[in-house]
C-alpha cells in the first residue's frame, strides 16, 4: 500500500549507503518530510509522491563498474531539484555525460573545502570549511553546462552544479555530524533551491502511521511485544490509537531483564494505560535455551527464536490475531540487513530483525522502522508518554544476555542485575541520566585477584559503559566525573557478592559498538 503523497516532501534514493536514513533524518529535522525509496524505484512511483526535491545517497559501488546501481535517467527530467551526495554526485555527473574515474589519492575523513563560486547551496556558509569525505572515485570531468562550486586540495570538483537547472552534486557528506556546516547546506537546498515551507511535524507522522495501520489491520487482532522501553511503548500507543482493543500487549519475562522490571511494566501499562496486557513468566524457558551458549550471535538468535515462539504460543489462544507488532528502529535494521538489497554489511543480529522463523504465521507491523531513537522520543512526547518512559535509556532486546560475556545462568544474571542497578542509581543521583545516551554494567568472563579483609579473592570483573550519542550510529565514551566513577566502583564491589574489580570502557563507536555483544 503506497501512502498518499504529501503536499511537501523530498524523496531520497538509496544506492546502498548506510547513511541514507541519516539523510532523511536531517531533512525531517528541517521541517520537511523525507521518504526513502530504492535507487531503482519506478519513475511513476517517484512521481506519485509529488516531491519538491530529490536527494541521491552515497553508496559503495563505482558508477562505471558492471552492474552499478543506476536510477532511471528520466529522474533528472522530472523538473524537481536534485542533490547528489558522494556516489549520487558521481552518478549525476555520469548521466549528464561527464567522466568519473578512480582518484589518484583517496579521501577518507576530514578535508578542507574551499568554495569557488557563489550560489544558493553555499549561501551564508563560510568560504573555507571542514567537510567529511569517504570516496575512492571522483569527478574527473564535468558535463557540459556544469560548473565547479567548491574544491579540496585533492578533489577538484568537491561540489558542482548546473548553470541553468537546480541540479547539484557534492562529493562530501553533509548529513554526518563531522561536516559542521552540513545541516546548513541541506537547509539551503531545501529552502533556497526547493522552496520548502517547512510544514511537516511529528504529528503528521502520527496521523499517517495511524491511518496506515488501521487500513492494513482492518478488524484483525494485533499482538505487541511490550518491553516497557520507549520503543515498544510508542508502538503500543500508536496501535492503541489506531485499532483500540484489537491490540493485546504481551510482556515476556525472559529472565534477563533489569532488576524489578517485570513488576514495574505490569503496574504501569495495565493500571495506568489500561491496555490488554498478558504477562508471561518464561524465565526458566529462556535460561534453559541459553545454557551452554557463549557466542553472542548464538545467544541473540536463541533469544529471538524463543521470543517469537512465546508470541506464537500466546497469540494462538487469542481470537482473530493476524499481526505481530515490534519496536524495531532503523539502527537495528541497518546493523542487521542490507537496506533495500544494497551491499551494507551485517554487523549483528537483533531479535526484532534477525532469526525470525521462515513461517512466522503472523504478519509484522514495525511502525518505527524508519526512525532513530531521538525521533522516537520526540514521537513519544507528541503521544503524551510520561518523561520517565520517554527519557529511558535504550536496552537491548536480548537484555542482559548480551551484557554477560560468556555463558548465561541465573547466578550471573542476578550479579549483573545488582551491578547494573548501582550504575543507574549513581548516574541518576549525579544528575547525569539525561546527559548520557546509555550507562550500564557488563559482566566479563574473567576473574581477577583481589584482597578483601586481608584475604585473597579471585572473583568476577564488571565493566561500566557510559556513552554519549545522538542516534546510536556513532558514540563517544562519556567523561563521567571521577567521584561518580568512584562511588559506582565502591558500591559494586561492596554490595555485589562475587565482584572484586570494576573497570571503565573508554571505547568509541566505531570501531567498537555500544553494547559489548
Amino acid at each position: 500500500m503506497q501512502p498518499a503523497p504529501r503536499a511537501e516532501s523530498v524523496v531520497v534514493l538509496d544506492f546502498g549507503s548506510q547513511y541514507a536514513q541519516l539523510i532523511a533524518r536531517r531533512v525531517r529535522e528541517q521541517g520537511v518530510f523525507a521518504r526513502i525509496l530504492p535507487y531503482d524505484a519506478p519513475l511513476d512511483t517517484i512521481r506519485g509522491f509529488q516531491p519538491i526535491g530529490m536527494i541521491l545517497s552515497g553508496g559503495p559501488a563505482n558508477v562505471y563498474g558492471p552492474g552499478a546501481p543506476w536510477c532511471d535517467k528520466e529522474v533528472f527530467s522530472l523538473g524537481v531539484p536534485v542533490l547528489g551526495i558522494c556516489y549520487g554526485a558521481q552518478l549525476l555527473c555520469a548521466v549528464a555525460g561527464g567522466e568519473v574515474a578512480r582518484a589518484d589519492r583517496r579521501e577518507y575523513g576530514m578535508a578542507h573545502l574551499t568554495v569557488t563560486a557563489p550560489g544558493p547551496l553555499f549561501d551564508g556558509l563560510p568560504a573555507e570549511m571542514p567537510v567529511w569525505m569517504s570516496h575512492g572515485d571522483e569527478v574527473a570531468r564535468l558535463p557540459d553546462g556544469y560548473q565547479t562550486l567548491a574544491r579540496t586540495e585533492t578533489c577538484p570538483h568537491g561540489a558542482f552544479g548546473h548553470e541553468g537547472a537546480p541540479l547539484f552534486g557534492v562529493q562530501f557528506h553533509p548529513e554526518v555530524h563531522h561536516t559542521p556546516h552540513g545541516r546548513a547546506l541541506l537547509r539551503n537546498f531545501l529552502y533556497k533551491v526547493c522552496a520548502a515551507k517547512g510544514t511537516w511535524r511529528m504529528s503528521g507522522f502520527i496521523e499517517e502511521t495511524v491511518g496506515q495501520v488501521r487500513e492494513r489491520v482492518g478488524d484483525a487482532g494485533v499482538v505487541l511485544g511490550l518491553s516497557g522501553g520507549v520503543d515498544s511503548s510508542v508502538v503500543a500507543l500508536l496501535l492503541q490509537r489506531a485499532v483500540g482493543d484489537q491490540l493485546t500487549a504481551i510482556f515476556v519475562d525472559n529472565g534477563v531483564l533489569r532488576a524489578g522490571e517485570a513488576g514495574e511494566v505490569e503496574r504501569v501499562y495495565r493500571d495506568s494505560f489500561h491496555m490488554n496486557l498478558i504477562c508471561v513468566d518464561a524465565r526458566e524457558r529462556f535460561l534453559a535455551r541459553l545454557k551452554g551458549l557463549v557466542s553472542p550471535e548464538a545467544k541473540r538468535k536463541a533469544i529471538g527464536g524463543e521470543f517469537i515462539a512465546v508470541f506464537e504460543g500466546v497469540a494462538g489462544g487469542l481470537p482473530n490475531v493476524r499481526f505481530l507488532a515490534q519496536g524495531t528502529l532503523y539502527p537495528d535494521v541497518i546493523e542487521s540487513v542490507a537496506a533495500h538489497g544494497g551491499p551494507t554489511a551485517v554487523i549483528k543480529s537483533h531479535h526484532n530483525v534477525g532469526g525470525l522463523p521462515e513461517k512466522l504465521g503472523l504478519d509484522l507491523i514495525e511502525p518505527l522502522r524508519d526512525l532513530f531513537k531521538d525521533e522516537v522520543r520526540e514521537l513519544g512526547e507528541a503521544l503524551g508518554l510520561p518523561a520517565s518512559i520517554v527519557r529511558r535509556h535504550p536496552f537491548p532486546g536480548p537484555g542482559l544476555a548480551v551484557r554477560i560475556l560468556g555463558e548465561v545462568d541465573a547466578q550471573r544474571v542476578a550479579m549483573l542485575q545488582a551491578a547494573d542497578r548501582v550504575v543507574a542509581q549513581e548516574i541518576e543521583a549525579a544528575g547525569l541520566y539525561d546527559e548520557v545516551w546509555q550507562a550500564f554494567a557488563v559482566l566479563l568472563p574473567v576473574a581477577s585477584v583481589g584482597v578483601m579483609g586481608d584475604e585473597r579473592t579471585y572473583e568476577h570483573v564488571v565493566a561500566v559503559r557510559a556513552v554519549e550519542s545522538v542516534d546510536a550510529m556513532t558514540a563517544d565514551w562519556a567523561r563521567l566525573p571521577y567521584e561518580v566513577l568512584d562511588r559506582i566502583s565502591r558500591r559494586i564491589i561492596n554490595e555485589v557478592k562475587g565482584v572484586n574489580r570494576v573497570v571503565y570502557d573508554v571505547s568509541q563507536k566505531p570501531p567498537a559498538t555500544i553494547e559489548w555483544e
